[in-house]
């Protein structure tokens, strides 16, 4: 920057104030002669102006060629700066000389205070009855809001269960309280204060959002699975390895009971996210299991005395039939899987998969078909230690071989499947429990299934 411009810069801003102060003066062309009476007129026009403004007790004013000068007291600065303005405008005036302070005594700036209070307490008790009747109109509109909601008849036909009809009787009575609202606001004719509300209630609403996203997306979550209900109660499901029978849904949890009688409680907003399993949703189960066979066996011959055990267990189903294939060859074993279907409402699954095992097992023993178990060459090389052979399948074969020397023995009765019936002991237990805590269950046998 140069020197001029720096010169040029400090000139403006010590012409500013002048400037400014100019800005209230009177503009035109000032007369040569002054008419008679008229700095008398000026002051009079000036002073009854202040008398009837408020503020001004305290202001004198005095008129001489034309040049008005204000001297005293205001209680606030922009009764000083109005002054000019007011001054300014009166014809006749040629400058003016604006003397007057602020009042700082306070007494005389605490008389205003008291006086508007004063005023507004008269003017809210002239309100009042216009105040009682608004009160008492937005009262009677929420009071048949409230009403309405308490009616249970609509509601139980509406909403597939009592927390879906909670949740609407909640909207009846907010959409009937905003209604109150604007009713005691349009007879106070303040509806304009309505506009301010809504909108800070939007943003408090935003804020708490976002301050209980989770809780949110928990309660919506509850809404969806009461209206949509993807188990019943004492369906036993699999959710996400959380195992066990479905005791109830309440707004905020899925209680389950798992097989040891442990509850286990399970956020909504996790249920509706995860992949749910329901073992119960169908009548029919399939168990199994692998078995290790000896590969120097008739596999055909294993496989068929796997289905006709399977076939004769009384607690298994022909339609689907019970099913038999090798899965796999190992080293020292052939694994073979033998599945078969039961009806889950009557038959216990664990303990029929466990008299299945034991029965096929008991079978393939009895024909002579071995269900080795790995078997291992070690070498051991170095040191002159010998090489360890251990016993292969053809030891093993011996070892199960009858000698001649003796007598050989009848074959052992087939094993009986033992009693598979199935167990209600945690079905007895949901049931209980269900009795007590009934009404806080948003379970219902008329809500849809997925």
């Amino acid at each position: 920057m140069t020197i001029l411009s720096r010169l040029l810069l400090a000139l403006l801003l010590l012409t500013a104030p002048a400037w400014a102060q100019d800005e209230a003066q009177p503009t035109g062309t000032i007369e040569t002669e002054q008419t008679a009476g008229g700095d008398s007129a000026i002051e009079r026009r000036i002073e009854g102006i202040l008398s009837e403004l408020e503020g001004y007790e305290a202001v004198r004013v005095d008129v001489r060629e034309g040049i008005v000068t204000f001297t005293g007291e205001v209680l606030t600065p922009e009764a000083i700066n109005r002054l000019d303005v007011l001054a300014a405008r009166v014809n006749g005036v040629v400058a003016i000389e604006n003397r007057v302070t602020e009042d700082t005594d306070v007494a005389r700036r605490l008389d205003p205070v008291l006086e508007r209070f004063h005023d507004r307490f008269w003017q809210a008790v002239a309100y009042l009855p216009l105040l009682v009747i608004a009160i008492g109109s937005g009262l009677l509109v929420m009071a048949l809001g409230f009403a309405f909601s308490r009616w249970d008849a609509p509601w139980r036909r509406l909403a597939p269960n009592a927390f879906i009809a909670e949740i609407y009787r909640v909207i009846l009575r907010l959409a009937f309280v905003l209604a109150g609202v604007v009713v005691a606001l349009d007879i106070l004719n303040a509806t304009a204060v309505l506009t301010g509300l809504l909108g800070a209630a939007g943003i408090v609403g935003l804020a708490v959002g976002f301050a209980v996203r989770d809780t949110v997306e928990n309660f919506i979550a509850s809404v969806m699975l009461s209206l949509r209900q993807p188990f019943r109660p004492n369906d036993f499901v699999d959710i996400e390895g959380n195992v066990g029978s479905v005791i109830r849904l309440t707004s905020r949890a899925t209680v389950l009971l798992d097989p040891d009688g442990n509850h286990v409680r399970l956020p909504n907003s996790f249920v509706f996210k995860a992949k749910i399993l329901n073992y119960t949703r169908n009548d029919e189960r399939r168990f199994g299991f692998a078995l290790g066979i000896d590969p120097n066996d008739d596999l055909a011959e294993a496989r068929a005395i796997g289905l006709d055990t399977l076939r004769a267990l009384p607690f298994t189903l022909e339609d689907p039939a019970p099913a038999v294939w090798v899965k796999d060859a190992a080293d020292s074993t052939v694994t073979m899987e033998f599945y078969a279907w039961i009806n889950q409402r009557d038959t216990d699954f664990m303990v029929s998969r466990g008299e299945a095992l034991r029965l096929v097992m008991a079978a393939l023993t009895r024909a002579g078909i071995g269900l080795p178990e790995p078997s291992y060459r070690l070498n051991l090389v170095g040191g002159g230690l010998p090489v360890i052979d251990l016993p292969d399948a053809e030891a093993r074969a011996r070892a199960v071989t009858v000698s001649k020397e003796e007598t050989p023995r009848k074959p052992e009765p087939m094993p009986k499947a033992q009693d598979v019936a199935a167990d209600d002991t945690i079905t007895r237990l949901v049931d209980e429990e269900r009795r007590e805590t009934e009404r806080r269950d948003l379970l219902s046998e008329a809500a849809p299934e997925e």
